[in-house]
């Protein structure tokens, strides 16, 4: 059997050990799948890549806590004793909500590659270092006996190159369009970004001073309710009412009661996604300020069409897209320029130290190789050329027909933007309109119910009326007060809509002044 050498058998244990190595890190995942993972954890209790944690006692299904985890950011500081109104919930927002500080680094990155895009007009510079030492031994067995001989170099290597492209027909004129028309895509994204930060603040806003006067609406429904049961126990004391009278109030009273630990909860509920609409920490406790309640408008004052003219050169979607036809006609443009000629020069500088002898340098970047190199040695060249595309098996064609097929896609969702912006301002211009006509109709309502409980219970209280007619008028009376507060609710948070859907929603903190 014939013997292996040893270079051979040493590729083969390689090979073995290699392989083994590929697979020896399935130690790291759960050994069952029945069973729960122990991981290994340092100090602070954070989670130590490697095999799972022998010995360990189980834990379940539970993952061990992180000490540095468990810090909660602090709260923005809030003066405690200061009632905050919208606009100022609304500054709050946009400072410390993470959704504008993430828009805002994706803005400040597509600036920086658009600056990356233009430094391709600058030429490119590198310096590299290199240390030899080559050995050499032959030895040969002849019939006149045995031979060998041995030789050695060592030698330093310092090469500087430089390399700058002259002119290459529009193409990185092209990228650097293209980046910049990124960079206000991420800019307008920023915009966008701070529209909605202001209207979610805003709707949480609005709905949360809804909440809050159901709960103020519920509390005077319990006094209504408190003093029906004190009219009719005073009836029956007289002997003119009954204990059905008397059953009636207090079910009526009880309902009031639960009407009002609701109204509680949502207020409560209402007041926590204000907080997580601005993007603060859920322990702050602002105090909120009441909203000043002033007449509605009874209809828009400016028309669809006059909305939707000024609308569509400023939404952020829109011009986002246009931008975006832009990035990809400048896309085309340097497709094409991949079919021209580029003009570069070149030039490297190479100094050889020590007995040895290299036959070439590799490239440092995109720079040339340097070659030739032997002894103590001075060498350079400078080289003008032209390089010129022939063939490459079709891709630069395919790469051009993707350009100008992302470009009609782009062109394509211009228009289709523009369409459905003025689907958005319709409808929400239509939405506004309702909600208004609504807050209208709810005000002579409430004003008819508050007649109708007035003399439903004053009949009552004297004798000359039923319990039935005061319990429907009291309850008929707190849906009012419900439906005129929801209503005006609504239509505030429709206005915001209309705003956001026209892009001006920054000036929609003016409606709560």
């Amino acid at each position: 059997m014939r013997r292996l050498n040893a270079p051979f058998a040493l590729a083969i244990l390689a090979a073995a050990v290699l392989t083994g190595c590929a697979t020896s890190s399935l130690d790291m995942a759960p050994e069952r799948p029945d069973q729960p993972w122990q991981p290994q954890t340092d100090a602070t209790g954070a989670i130590v890549p490697g095999r799972p944690a022998s010995g360990a006692s189980p834990q379940g299904y539970t993952l061990p806590a992180n000490s540095v985890l468990a810090a909660v950011p602090p709260p923005p500081a809030l003066d405690d004793a200061h009632a905050y109104g919208l606009p100022e919930l609304i500054d709050l927002a946009e400072s410390a909500n993470p959704l504008t500080r993430i828009a805002w680094n994706d803005a400040r990155n597509a600036a920086l590659a658009a600056g990356i895009a233009k430094s391709a007009y600058l030429p490119q510079l590198s310096a590299a270092a290199l240390g030899q030492y080559t050995g050499f031994h032959d030895a040969n067995t002849t019939a006149f006996g045995n031979s060998s001989a041995s030789a050695s170099g060592h030698g330093a290597t310092a090469v500087l190159a430089l390399q700058w492209l002259l002119f290459d027909f529009g193409g990185r004129a092209a990228r650097v369009e293209a980046a910049s028309q990124i960079s206000v895509i991420a800019n307008v994204g920023f915009t966008a970004a701070h529209q909605q930060v202001i209207f979610d603040v805003s709707v949480a806003f609005y709905t949360y001073q809804a909440a809050r006067a159901r709960l103020t609406t519920t509390r005077h429904g319990l006094d209504n309710a408190d003093a029906i049961l004190t009219a009719a126990r005073s009836r029956y004391r007289h002997g003119v009412g009954t204990v059905i009278e008397v059953a009636q109030a207090t079910q009526n009273r009880a309902q009031a009661k639960l009407a009002l630990v609701e109204a509680q909860g949502a207020e409560s509920n209402g007041y926590l996604t204000l907080i997580s609409a601005m993007g603060i920490s859920p322990l702050s406790k602002p105090k909120i300020a009441e909203m000043q309640a002033h007449a509605l408008p009874k209809e828009v004052n400016d028309s669809v069409d006059r909305i939707v003219s000024s609308a569509i050169a400023q939404r952020p979607d829109v011009v986002s897209a246009y931008a975006a036809e832009r990035v990809n006609l400048a896309r085309v443009k340097v497709a094409e320029s991949e079919f021209m000629p580029k003009i570069f020069v070149s030039a490297t500088g190479a100094y050889n130290k020590g007995s040895s002898s290299i036959s070439a340098v590799p490239a440092v970047g995109q720079q040339l190789p340097t070659v030739n190199l032997s002894g103590g040695h001075y060498g350079g060249s400078v080289i003008v050329g032209v390089t010129i595309p022939i063939y490459d098996g079709g891709f630069r064609s395919a790469v051009l027909a993707q350009a100008r097929n992302d470009a009609d896609s782009a062109s394509t969702r211009l228009a289709r933007s523009r369409e459905g912006a003025v689907r958005q301002i319709v409808a929400a211009q239509n939405a506004l309109q309702t909600s208004l006509s609504a807050n209208a109709a709810a005000n002579e309502l409430l004003a008819a119910a508050q007649t109708t409980y007035a003399a439903a219970f004053g009949a009552y209280r004297h004798g000359v009326g039923s319990i039935t007619d005061a319990l429907l008028a009291q309850n008929q009376l707190l849906a009012a007060r419900n439906a005129d507060t929801d209503s005006y609710s609504g239509a505030l948070s429709a206005a915001a809509a209309l705003a956001l859907a026209s892009g001006s929603i920054d000036s929609m903190s003016k409606l709560s002044e």
